[in-house]
This record gives structure tokens, sequence and C-alpha cells, in this order.
């Protein structure tokens, strides 16, 4: 694409049409604006409009099309083709700065995005004066560029805090901080000063404030892996201009929105962090300072009011008491009764009270008051602050918190049974004062591992949760239902099994609450419960406990995702899974509605999918019940294809990316249930899987392979009489993956299943042709995945056509190849295979090899007879070699960058392993021993001499052993 005019003008109009509400609109311009990204010189158009354009919309749109472009394409994968070519890469770099720095604030957001992807992969190395660029603005003086030149630095630095330690980090963050720490210290102490100069000017110190936020989210991000020298030597400077703007209140900062944090609050929360960091990590260097911010921070605690816009400043600042008070050297400041009573009653308990605020998301913004509440998410509430402190508080004072907490809680449920529809709050902070007491280690998957003695755990449950959750209505109080279905879900490892059944029916028909959060909480405790192992490791709960409830399950289960705002509600359809999981042949009578439900659902969300783990599970739902009907009756296939196919012919055709890998999973599980032959309705499709379009995504390449080996598994014959010119697409498949580090493995999936599976006739004339091209991608590339993937292929090819067929095929593409690859890949590799079937079907085609070859006998092949039989019985006796060369590095699937729809396993479509010589050998060393004795039938006294003069000893001692076995001996 030319920089000109007319070509600004024609993105100017695809972009203006990918805002249109209307898919017919939206749809083809964006597949328009997909098709020419790979064009040359599209990105910088994009970057000339999005400083040109007079339309601000158009400069937006333009900016984000941008990052998103970036995002998908700069990352370079190896054995994929480069998506942005050399000229672009260096025109974006050398103008993006600038760029960034003069853009309105809303589009130097994406562009410093851009640059911090852009940064993620070429600097240093490729990008060197990246920081000089950065660092040279700070003279400027102009905040607004110095402030977008922080910005982009946190969003290159931040990922410093959560990167695995490696030399190339340390070098990186060592380059950063010689270019970076003393300007940064420079800026912030200049910083400080302009805020005293204008400490009257309300709009100054908006824009001073925001950059102070920044240079302390930077102080964290090069402080996170270890404290670099220069900030120790500075640590005076840093932390005394802490600790001041931590006491610091100006007027004209305080905001009146009582939802919004202010810079002022950002700032200290950020503080508090830092802090918190030093305390932990560097204790040591810190200590002079700790009890100046601990006074501060306690202060800040007890004067800072229950507003929201306070509540990640609060909880910050809980985290800070937290992270000291379980430091062995600071429990000093704790140990005084009444410092613990004072940190309980001032700090604890209000923040554990639900607010008006809490109350109104729990009843308008369920999910995420769910996020928050249930998974942890990584915004920090009061609550779950004020839990973590009391469980660090318990980790010296376990008692004497446990004690004071006590008293709490009874009068608190006091209060509550004086007047329940009024001071229902009370008994909420009561849960959740013992839940944060009893729990000291906690995991999603387990509930509550490890629990304060000094709790009565079922006694509690017993007196004040069933009685919420017996109540004849399933509506009143909803709060308090949400919280005693949280305490089964969080105590289920500590409360009896009885208590647990008695409480499956209430959650079942707490399934059917108006509240979101009630019926979702609901759910998830009923599929936690159904996880739980009981003895020998089966499920706690059985299929024959709930089969009075199988019912009532289902009908609620399904009725819930009709209700208000819970249409795609991923714990309901995940309690779904579990259920027909547990159930297993109790969910039969019912699968005709239950499928009929699914596929309207299916229907449904395809037309815009939006909740990736709701779709999962719908998924892993149709799995199983095809799964779970068809194990009793393999004839009902067809009924759930009748169901499907309407559905999935939609997904296809409209190219729903998201579903498309899920579909191609359902169809191979529904294939591999048809015994030995393809239905038409199939063969209609397959001549659509070869197209090279689809295997254009990495998300569809396992899961399409694994449909095509159905379709070789179960149709063979019918594809190499009614399709045979799509052998050739079959095999342009198999190039395809073949050439690809990441997907090669895949490719020998599909080459070992037409070997097996398609009749000899059909593929002789390609034959030659697919080793030529396995040689010449040994050549280029070889790697441990390949050798191995190639040895179990060569393998099965001598199994299915015999060893001689190998070796006139190796030596028919040059002389003597065969011997080469005996010697070079297969007795120095044959140790890495792995995997049971692999290896066998090794051991299988060796022996062919060693006993129904006749030129291993009386060539110059002879020489390599013992290595390779030493090679075999080493396959069979000494540990599998793992080793992988240094300089190997595989991509896996998930790394490969941008919007690509990474394949999910459905773990309920899993496919039955498969053994293509089961059939014919139960035990190789017995086959091995076997065949030897044929061979010395056939030639009396070669195989001993052989064995006698060439083989080590511990060899030949296996070897009798496998002789013993088998009853057989050698002439």
């Amino acid at each position: 694409m030319e920089l000109s005019d007319a070509n600004l003008q024609t993105l100017t109009e695809y972009l203006k049409k990918t805002l249109d509400p209307d898919p017919a609109i939206r749809r083809p311009a964006e597949k328009f604006l997909e098709s020419v990204e790979g064009s040359q010189n599209y990105p910088l158009l994009l970057l000339t409009l999005l400083e040109k354009s007079q339309e601000n919309v158009i400069k937006v749109c333009a900016s984000v099309t941008f990052k998103n472009y970036i995002k998908r394409n700069w990352r370079i994968v190896e054995d994929e083709p480069n998506k942005i070519c050399e000229s672009d890469r260096i025109a974006i770099k050398a103008n993006i700065v600038p760029l960034m720095l003069s853009s309105p604030e809303q589009i130097q957001k994406q562009l410093s995005d851009a640059i911090s992807i852009i940064g993620r992969e070429d600097f240093p190395q490729k990008w060197p004066d990246l920081l000089t660029e950065m660092v040279n603005r700070f003279q400027s003086g102009d905040f607004h560029v110095i402030n977008g030149v922080l910005r982009t630095a946190h969003s290159l630095f931040k990922r410093y805090r959560h990167e695995f330690k490696s030399n190339e980090l340390w070098t990186e963050i060592k380059l950063v901080l010689d270019a970076f720490a003393l300007p940064l210290t420079n800026l912030f102490k200049a910083t400080i000063e302009l805020c005293s100069t204008h400490a009257n000017d309300a709009s100054a110190l908006k824009v001073l404030f925001s950059s102070l936020i920044l240079i302390a989210k930077l102080f964290y991000s090069l402080n996170f892996q270890d404290l670099p020298e220069f900030f120790e030597d500075n640590m005076e400077t840093w932390m005394t201009n802490f600790h001041s703007l931590l006491t610091l209140d100006n007027k004209l900062l305080q905001t009146d929105d009582e939802e919004e944090a202010g810079l002022l609050e950002l700032l200290k929360s950020q503080i508090c962090d830092n802090a918190a960091l030093y305390a932990q990590k560097y204790d040591e260097e810190f200590q002079p300072y700790l009890p100046r911010f601990v006074t501060a921070i306690w202060n800040l605690l007890v004067t800072t009011g229950q507003e929201v816009k306070y509540d990640l400043l609060v909880s910050n600042a809980i985290q800070f008491l937290a992270s000291v008070c379980e430091r062995p050297h600071y429990k000093h400041l704790f140990e005084d009764q009444n410092t613990l009573t004072s940190i309980c009653e001032k700090v604890i308990v209000p923040n554990m009270e639900f607010r008006a605020a809490d109350e109104e998301a729990f009843e308008d913004n369920s999910e995420e008051y769910i996020r928050r509440d249930l998974e942890g998410s990584d915004i920090d509430t009061r609550r779950r602050a004020a839990c973590d402190l009391v469980r660090g508080l318990c980790k010296f004072f376990e008692g004497p918190v446990t004690g004071i907490f006590s008293g709490y809680v009874n009068s608190m449920l006091q209060e509550y049974a004086k007047n329940p529809s009024v001071n229902w709050k009370h008994k909420d902070a009561a849960i959740y004062l013992v839940t944060s007491l009893a729990s000291k280690a906690q995991t999603q998957k387990h509930g509550i591992t490890q629990a304060n003695e000094l709790v009565n755990l079922t006694e509690f449950f017993v007196n004040h949760i069933q009685p919420d959750l017996k109540s004849a209505t399933v509506n009143e109080f909803p709060v308090l239902k949400a919280d005693g279905i949280k305490y089964i879900m969080i105590f289920r490892n500590q409360v009896p099994k009885e208590q647990l059944l008695v409480s499956i029916p209430l959650l079942i028909s707490h399934l059917q609450a108006e509240s979101i959060v009630v019926h979702t909480y609901a759910a998830h405790a009923l599929e936690r419960l159904f996880t739980m192992r009981g003895t020998n490791n089966a499920t706690l709960i059985t299929a024959a406990e709930m089969a009075p409830f199988v019912e009532v399950l289902l009908t609620n289960l399904f009725k819930a995702l009709t209700l208000p705002g819970s249409s795609e509600n991923e714990y309901i359809m995940k309690a779904i899974m579990r259920s027909f999981s547990l159930l297993q042949e109790s969910i039969i009578p019912y699968i005709p509605s239950v499928i009929t439900q699914l596929t309207q659902k299916l229907l449904a969300v395809s037309k815009n999918p939006s909740k990736p783990h709701f779709n999962h599970y719908m998924f892993e739902s149709i799995c199983l019940s095809i799964r779970i009907t068809c194990k009793a009756n393999p004839e009902a296939v067809g009924s759930f294809e009748e169901a499907l196919f309407l559905v999935f012919t939609e997904i296809l055709q409209n190219d729903v990316q998201e579903f498309i890998p899920y579909v191609f999973q359902v169809m191979s599980l529904l294939l591999e249930m048809h015994k030995n032959e393809i239905p038409s309705s199939y063969m209609a499709l397959f001549p659509h899987l070869l197209q090279p379009v689809l295997w254009e995504r990495t998300g569809n390449i396992p899961p399409l392979v694994r449909l095509l080996q159905a379709y070789l598994e179960r149709g063979a014959s019918t594809i190499a009489s009614a399709a045979a010119d799509k052998i050739p697409g079959l095999l342009g498949v198999f190039q395809k993956l073949i050439a690809s580090k990441a997907n090669d493995h895949q490719g020998f999936y599909l080459l070992n299943s037409i070997i097996e599976h398609m009749p000899p006739e059909s593929v002789d004339q390609y034959r030659k042709q697919i080793f030529i091209l396995l040689f010449q991608r040994l050549q280029n590339s070889k790697t441990t995945k390949f050798i191995k993937s190639f040895l179990v292929f060569i393998n099965l090819y001598c199994v299915r056509y015999g060893a001689l067929a190998l070796q006139e095929i190796f030596d028919s593409i040059q002389p003597k190849m065969f011997g080469m690859v005996l010697e070079k890949i297969i007795i120095p590799e044959i140790q890495k295979v792995s995997g049971q079937v692999e290896k066998k079907i090794c051991a299988v085609g060796i022996t062919k090899i060693l006993t129904e070859c006749p030129p291993m006998m009386d060539t110059e092949y002879t020489k390599l007879w013992i290595p390779l039989l030493q090679a075999l019985i080493g396959l069979f006796e000494l540990p599998e070699d793992d080793t992988i060369p240094d300089e190997e590095h595989f991509i896996d699937i998930e790394d490969t960058p941008g919007y690509q729809t990474a394949f999910s396993q459905l773990a309920f479509a899993g496919k039955k392993e498969h053994d293509p010589v089961g059939q014919m050998v139960n035990n190789p060393r017995i086959h091995l021993a076997q065949s030897l004795h044929k061979l010395s039938t056939a030639c009396p006294g070669r195989v001993l001499s052989m064995l006698s003069t060439s083989l080590n000893a511990e060899a030949l001692q296996y070897l009798q052993g496998y002789l013993q076995a088998a009853s057989v001996s050698l002439l």
C-alpha cells in the first residue's frame, strides 16, 4: 500500500465502518482491514492517520487498531513468515516515541502500550536507543511529555515484577538502572519541590501528582527483583519523601466523588505497596525507616473514612501491616494486648463491615462482586486485606486474637438475634470474622487446608449457618444466604460428610434464588462438593447418594440459566458439567431434554461468544452427554448428530473462530463412536477440512489433526475409493505441519494414521516423496522432538510394510542410506523415545529389522546388527534419555502471539490411546526372543556366534532372560 492520500481516505472510511453497530457493515470492514494488514506501509498509514486526521474519533480508532496490529504481529515466530516488513519496523521505532509524546492523553496511552509490546520483543538488543530517547525528554520540563515517558517506562518495566530470575533479565535491569535510576531520582526530587512551589495551584498539582504516582510505580518495578545498589545508597532521599507524602494532606487534591479514588489516595496506596515491598524483602536495610512508616500508616488507617474511594488505600495500608506483623523481628511491635485490641477494634472490625456500597454491588454488579469475593481477583477489597491481617496476627498471637474476636462475634450474633431484619449485617460480619479467624491456609482446589484449632467450625455451622439455608423462602436475606453457602464451600474439608449431605438439597433449592450471587454460589458450592475425594481416590459424594436428587438437580441447574443475568453463567455451566460427570448413567433418562437445551444455548451464544469459560464447560457437557449415552447405547450417536449438526454447520459457515476448535473435537468424538464406516454427512465435509485457511490458525491444528485421524481410522477405504483425489491434499497438510518446529509432531500423528490405515496401493506413489520431505527437514533443523517422532514413524512403517520395504525405500533414495539411518539416527537416538505405545512400536520395528531383513545378515549392514540389538535392549532396560540440547527451544502453541484462538483441549472429548501393534504383539521382549529363535532356525549358528563375540555381557544377560521367559533357545 502506497503512503498516498487515496489510501488514507480508504482507510478512514473502513475504520469508520468498524465502529458501526450493525454487523452487516462492521464485519466486512473488519475483514478488509484483516486482509490488508500484511501489506507494506499499512502500519505507517495508521500512524499518519492518528497524527493528521481532522476527526478525533478516527485518531482514537487508528491508535487502537495500530496497538492491536502490533500485539498480533510484532513478535517474530520461528518457522512462520515475518508479518511486518523490516523497513516498516525501522520506521515505526524511529517515529513512535515522538508521536506518542506529542499526542493527546487518550492516544498517548494506546501508543505507550504499543511501545511496551515492541519493547518486550526488541528492547534492549534491537532498540538500544529507546532509553536514551526517553530519558532525554525528562529535561523538557513539559509534564505532558514527562508523563508520557513515565507511563511508557511503567508499561515496559512492570514485567520485572513477575519475571523469573535469569541472567538475561538481570543484564536488562542493570542496563535500565544505569540509564534510568539517577534521572528518575532527580525527577522525583524536582517534582516534590515543584509541588511545594505550586501548593496553591490545583491544576498544576494534578499534573505533578500524576507524575509522582508513576514515579512511585516505577520505583516498585525497579526494586522488585532485588535491592539495587543505587536505591540502597539513595534510600534516605526516597523514604523520607515517601514518608512525608504519606502524611501530606492538601485540600486542593481532595475529591468530592465518593466512588473514584483521587490522586492523593492513589499515590498513598502505591507508597504503602512500596513500603510493604521493602519491609518484606529488604527488612534489614529498611529497619531504620520502619517504625515511622508503621506510625504513619496506622494514623492513616484510623483517620480514613469508609467511602469506596479509599478502598485501595485502606487495603494496601492493611496489607502493609499484615506483611510487617508476620515477620519474626517485628513482632515486638504488636505484642502488647492493648495494641492487639486496638488493631482489632479500629482496623479489622470496621473494615469487615458490609457497607452500602457492597450491598449495591451485591445487587446491581453481581459479576464484579463474585469475582472479588469468590475468586480473590487482583482487586484488593478491604475485607480481603482485613482477613490477611487477621491471618498475619494469628501467626504469633493466635490465642489472644481468637479471644478478642470471639467476644466480637458473640456480641454481633446477639445484636442480629434481637432484630434479624434490621441487624442482618451484624451476622454477616460475624460470619466473615469466623471465616478469617479459622482459615490458616486455603487453596482454590481444596478450600481450607489448615484451620485454627480454637474455632469449632461444625458447631458454628449447625447453629448459625444451617438455619439460614433451611428457612422456607430462598429469597430472604440474600447476603446471609450467600455467606452460608460460601461457608460450606470454604470449610468443606472440615465439616463432616453427613452435614454436607444434609446441605446438598438445600444448595439445590438455592439454585432457584433470584439473587445472582446466591444461585451462582449454590452452583459453585455443588460443583466443589462433587470434586471432593473420599477413600480410594473415589469421589466423596457418590452417584448413589445423589440418586434421590438427580431430577431436581438437573431441572434447577438448567432453570438457573434462564434467570435474569445468568444466561451465560460459567459457574452454573461448570456445575452442569460436574453433575454429569458424577452421575454418569443416572442422567441417561434426561438426555433428550438436556441435549435440546444445550443445543439451543450453543446456538444462542455462537451469535456472539463472549464468555470463554462458559463456552468451554458447555462443550464439555455436550461431550459428557455423548459419552455417557453412547457407552450404554452406541446406536444413539445418530440422534446426537441430528441434534448438533445443524448448529455445527452454522458455526463453520459463519466462521465463529472461538468455537471451531471445539466443534472439531466433538465431531471427532462422534465419528470415533461409529464402528467401521463413515456416514455420508461426514464425507461431504471432508474436502473442506483440507482447506489451507483452516490450518492458518494455530488453535485449529490439534483438533483438526485428530478429526482427520478419526476419518482415517474409521473410513480409510472409503477415502481411498471415493475421495482418492483428496489424498494429495491430505499429504499437503502433513507437509505444512512438518515444516514447523511447533507443529511437526501433529504432522507425524497424521502421517502415522495414513500409513497405518490407508490401503497400501493408495499411497504407493507418494511414499518416496514423504521420506524425501522428512530427510530435508532433518538436514535443515534436527530437533529432539522431530527425531523422536521420526523414529516412531519409521518403525511403524516397518511394522506395516515390513523391514525389507523400509530398507528398499531408503536405499532407493540414495545408495547405503539405510545403513546411515541405522548408524546415525536409530542406534544413537532410540533411547530418547518416550511413551509406552511409542516404545512398543519402536521395539517391534527394530525386531523386524534385526530378524526379517536379509540384507542385515549378509551385506555391509551386518556390522550394525549387534549395535542395533544392543540399542534395542537399552530401550527395554535403560532409563529414558530425556536430555534436550541447550540450544533447542520449542515454541509452545500457547506462546503464539496475539489474538489467535488458543487451542482448548476438552477433557471429556479425550481420545482413547491407540496401540497399532497391540493385536500383534503383547510383550515386545518375548516377541524379540521368539523372532531371534525363528531367525536362528533359518540360519543356524550365525546368531549365536555374533552374540558371543560382540554383545556386551550385561545386554547378553538380559537377552538370556527374555529367551527363558519365552521358553525358546537359539540354535
